[in-house]
């Protein structure tokens, strides 16, 4: 009986968590978040776009291709920009963040690197394959320290 009871919740727990991102279209966008949603990707080409519900905040997901790099925008439910993920090259972050994502990577492959800015905070992201075949993603500040979110 009480495997039982685990179970509903835990599929209870994946439901809920499945539940928070969900697939829309442009049409579904509140007039405010549009109206930023339209002027971040003026010649992009949309991939996709999600609504998100985190500890009780509501967001939007843009996913697009700009000159052939990705760009990604989160967008608050006011219309704010709350955060830029853009494509890079490794060579083009700061020397520290470039040897920092070396060093994680450790003989691994660097797959993509990215520069995100929330409001005036810029820090990089990196997704790498290690020795071992597995992937990973490790963010970090300008300065090479592990970055938080």
């Amino acid at each position: 009986m009480r495997m039982y009871v685990i179970s509903i919740g835990l599929a209870l727990l994946v439901s809920v968590a499945v539940a928070a991102e969900k697939k829309i279209q442009m049409k579904d966008l509140p007039p405010t978040v549009l109206k930023t949603v339209q002027d971040q990707t003026k010649g992009a080409e949309i991939h996709g776009i999600t609504s998100e519900t985190e500890q009780g905040k509501l967001t939007y997901e843009v996913e697009t291709m700009v000159n052939g790099k990705h760009r990604d925008i989160t967008v608050d439910a006011k219309g704010v920009l709350a955060e830029v993920e853009e494509e890079t090259t490794l060579d083009a972050i700061p020397p520290a963040a470039k040897a920092a994502f070396e060093k994680k990577a450790a003989g691994g492959k660097i797959a993509m690197v990215e520069t995100v800015t929330r409001g005036s905070d810029t820090s990089y992201e990196a997704t790498y394959t290690d020795k071992a075949g597995k992937k990973h993603e490790f963010a970090v500040t300008k300065d090479g320290a592990a970055a938080k979110d």
